[in-house]
């Protein structure tokens, strides 16, 4: 009886130590919160192709003068392959 309290107690404590750790939850958005999180997402390399400006677009691999013109005149875009059209 006593090995078994043991045993379902050493169960126990192994399944806590192996429970993954949450993350703390995040507070609502705000205006300032909003402004760091596009200037994080253009550090992240993710940028919205409607709106980025002609500077933000050179800064792509691969993407120069004729391409971020050819990108800005064919705005808006509903989905990113129609970037090939």
């Amino acid at each position: 009886m006593r090995l078994a309290r043991y045993l379902i107690l050493l169960i126990a404590a192994a399944l806590l130590v192996a429970a993954p750790q949450t993350a703390p939850k995040k507070s609502p958005p705000d205006v300032k919160s909003a402004a760091s999180s596009a200037a994080s997402k253009a550090e992240s390399g993710l940028l919205d192709i409607n709106t980025a400006s002609e500077a933000d677009l050179k800064k792509l691999p691969g993407i120069g003068d004729a391409y971020s013109a050819k990108i800005i005149a064919g705005r808006p875009y509903r989905a990113k392959n129609q970037l090939v059209q």
